[in-house]
């Protein structure tokens, strides 16, 4: 097997350092953006029936039905033994108790005498979570999505994920959902999935906002009926997998080679990266990259997304740290002497591990943190998903008289500076009618 790329960082120039950290160009765009495009006015016209003959040409699965019965809900909790259920209940209690915490109050500001602004929380009103299975059911990205929806209070939550080829989703992922009180489910996946729950369907219902990672077919489905005003909002834009290690000579390389596979399992247009101040640490990494892949069953497929990944030799942690920030990882690792030290001056990062005992897939399943991640550098601009991703905050402003009495004049100075008269008028009739009347108290709302 060919190991994967190797630089030195000085030895770059800066076109070549820029191309470095930039992603591989997705292949045939325009042909994607046409098939999807295709596949969406399908379901808007044809809706179920679409949904049917899509999911057995494209996945070569019939289905019968496309929502999932109580009863498969039950069957599949019967199919998973007690040390699985174990597993994802346990999970999913670390995940809601982080994301508990990061449900946002309700707050009220008087920012002058007698004028009262708050910010008042509302959850977004139905939400429609894909959770994929092209290369492997995820029951933990079930939870992922289904936790927060959950906590935030949405009305309306349902899920979509791909049928096996019996025609029915995995156990697994089947009882996270009902561990997240998700009952909605439909067996369908792909662009198609995404189409049914932005426009709705016979059996699917119209969503407001479309959450859950996916293969390029899910991600561009999802660019393309956010752009529609008809369509469903999305909750980050996402490209392929992928992870960063920065590593002193204090690393561990079998650690350091095991969390590069471990995220190169994912597909095969996945990075992985790795950053490194010593030549050793870094060779030897290669050396077990070599090792352990040949022992893992992805085997062809971490083959194919080691093509894309590369290691790069850097003089100190201060230019690892200008690399990982120009590159905006979705997942970085820091195993350094340091680590703590080294975070205070990240800047741009989906989800970050600290330490040698912190492997991203713990990240990925249990520690409490979500999974699911701006990727493709835009960690620049986005943040990993939260409780906050599915509530929306309104704000309200309340006046007493003598409130309305002080900052009345300030409006109206405002309004003549911009030119705008009916603005003016709306303040200087409330002035007038206040100098004239005795009406209302100074300390009404």
């Amino acid at each position: 097997m060919n190991t994967i790329k190797y630089y030195e960082w000085e030895l770059l120039s800066s076109d070549e350092k820029s191309s470095l950290v930039s992603r591989p160009a997705l292949s045939n765009m325009d042909a994607l953006q046409s098939s999807v495009l295709e596949i969406i006015q399908q379901v808007k016209s044809q809706g179920d029936n679409a949904l049917l003959s899509l999911t057995k040409n494209l996945d070569g699965v019939s289905i019968p039905d496309i929502k999932v019965s109580q009863e498969e809900i039950q069957t599949a909790e019967l199919q998973l033994n007690d040390d699985d259920k174990k597993a994802i209940q346990k999970a999913a209690k670390n995940i809601s108790l982080f994301h508990k915490a990061q449900i946002p109050e309700a707050i009220e500001v008087e920012t002058t005498p007698g004028v009262y602004c708050e910010r008042v929380i509302r959850p977004i009103s139905s939400v429609g979570l894909y959770v994929p299975a092209g290369n492997a059911p995820l029951p933990s990205t079930a939870l992922m999505l289904g936790i927060p929806a959950m906590l935030a209070g949405c009305p309306q939550t349902i899920m979509c994920s791909p049928p096996q080829a019996d025609g029915t989703i995995n156990a697994a992922v089947l009882y996270a959902a009902n561990v997240c009180k998700i009952s909605n489910i439909y067996k369908i996946g792909g662009a198609q999935a995404i189409a049914a729950m932005a426009y709705g369907t016979e059996s699917v219902p119209k969503v407001t906002k479309l959450f859950g990672p996916g293969n390029a077919w899910v991600t561009e489905a999802k660019e393309a009926v956010s752009r529609d005003p008809d369509g469903a909002t999305r909750d980050m834009p996402a490209g392929p997998s992928e992870i960063m290690v920065i590593a002193d000579d204090t690393a561990n390389p079998i650690f350091i080679a095991a969390d590069l596979l471990s995220q190169a399992e994912h597909g095969p247009d996945s990075q992985a990266v790795l950053v490194s101040t010593c030549e050793d640490v870094l060779s030897s990494t290669l050396k077990q990259i070599k090792l352990q892949c040949e022992k893992l069953s992805r085997y062809k497929i971490i083959k194919e997304s080691l093509k894309n990944s590369w290691a790069l030799l850097v003089r100190d942690i201060d230019t690892a740290i200008t690399v990982a920030n120009m590159y905006a990882p979705e997942h970085l690792i820091l195993q350094t002497q340091n680590p703590r030290e080294v975070l205070n001056n990240i800047q741009a990062a989906g989800s970050v591990f600290l330490g040698r005992w912190a492997p991203e897939s713990i990240g990925d399943y249990c520690s409490g943190t979500n999974h699911v991640l701006p990727t493709y550098g835009y960690a620049r601009s986005y943040s990993s998903l939260s409780v906050t991703n599915f509530l929306r905050s309104m704000t309200v402003q309340t006046l007493t008289r003598k409130g309305f009495q002080k900052i009345g004049p300030i409006a109206e100075r405002l309004a003549t500076l911009e030119g705008l008269d009916a603005h003016y008028q709306a303040v200087r009739l409330r002035l007038e009618s206040i100098n004239t009347s005795n009406e209302g108290s100074n300390d009404e709302r």
